[in-house]
């Protein structure tokens, strides 16, 4: 039996705070990526514990590595496009090494993941040549060519990993780095330690012509954006949409349906993008979590989302998952009948 709180109920109309009236465009113009996603990288894990064959790897002449110090990406700066990658020994003369990792092959040439110490990274700034940001910018603004923005989180993430890592969490002793940077043994109980990914919900709320919005205070003036929430143990991410949604709004869910996914280095979470079918319409705010949260009618929408809208309301960047799922959601390629 379908417990009570998912049986469908009939709307209550709340006021649209959207001044204008007009019916809903969906002409959007071309889809852009998603960001992170659609790495060309081979992985190439069966040679990742292969030391004669990492030491091949490392002395290809074409080998090029990304350089990366905490959040920020070292980059040659370029006309058109930075330039991220760099040869093993220009890496290697870099100040404040820390760990290497084999992130895997493009079209046959191995790509590196280098670690610097952040202050190392900050002292770069001065010199000439180079431009040094954090990977969100890279993305938002594009400045690398896109297919650098797969490898540049998978980089990120696992060094962040080994910056967090560096002792047993069995029994306290100092690990050591193994498997192409995909691993970190410890000598003292011989406990394995590998990367993790921490999965996240991020779903978009709606009522038939109505979404569900809200805004962090962490986010940009005048952003609003799809509800999220970490995963539990034991639970599915269907029970984590419900659960978050009804956490952190108060609306209560019946039937989910998955959209897509897109790595998050930020550290190193997977987001998990859905569709849910609000079944309440009463939305009551966690101030804990979200600043504000309130139903969207599908034009607003539209007009956050071509940056039209009179009170300068918008979407999240075009790199981010949510502007895609809010974008189907507008075109009628996810949603409930």
């Amino acid at each position: 039996m379908t417990p009570p709180a998912f049986e469908r109920i009939a709307p209550t109309l709340l006021p649209c705070e959207f001044p204008l009236r007009m019916s809903p465009r969906t002409d959007l113009g071309p889809k852009p990526l998603l960001g992170y996603t659609g790495s060309r990288i081979e992985r190439a894990a069966e040679r990742r514990n292969d030391a004669a064959s990492m030491a091949a790897l490392t002395a290809d002449p074409d080998a090029r590595a990304y350089v990366i110090g905490g959040e920020r990406i070292v980059m040659r700066k370029g006309a058109e496009l930075n330039d991220p990658l760099f040869p093993l020994d220009e890496a290697r003369a870099l100040d404040g090494a820390t760990e290497t990792i084999f992130l895997g092959l493009a079209d046959g040439a191995p790509r590196f993941g280098f670690g610097i110490a952040p202050e190392a990274a900050d002292a770069l700034k001065s010199r000439d040549g180079l431009d040094i940001r954090d990977l969100r910018s890279i993305a938002v603004q594009g400045l690398v060519a896109p297919e650098h923005l797969g490898p540049l989180a998978e980089a990120k993430a696992v060094l962040h990993w080994h910056q967090r890592h560096r002792f047993c969490s069995n029994c306290g002793a100092a690990t050591r780095v193994s498997c192409g940077g995909w691993r970190r043994d410890c000598p003292q109980c011989q406990a394995q330690h590998f990367p993790r990914t921490d999965p996240v919900v991020i779903m978009l709320a709606v009522d038939g012509e109505r979404c569900l919005l809200g805004r962090s205070p962490r986010f940009m003036p005048n952003m609003w954006s799809c509800l999220a929430g970490f995963m539990e143990p034991g639970e599915s991410f269907e029970d984590a949409v419900r659960r978050e949604t009804l956490e952190e709004a108060g609306i209560a869910c019946g039937r989910v349906r998955y959209f897509a996914s897109q790595p998050w280095p930020f550290p190193s979470s997977l987001m998990i993008g859905c569709v849910a079918e609000a079944v309440t319409r009463e939305v009551v705010v966690d101030r804990s979590e979200l600043e504000d949260a309130r139903w969207f009618a599908k034009d607003e929408v539209i007009a956050m989302l071509e940056r039209r809208h009179p009170q300068g309301l918008t979407t999240p960047p075009s790199m981010a998952i949510a502007y895609h799922i809010v974008r189907a959601w507008v075109e009628g390629e996810i949603g409930f009948a």
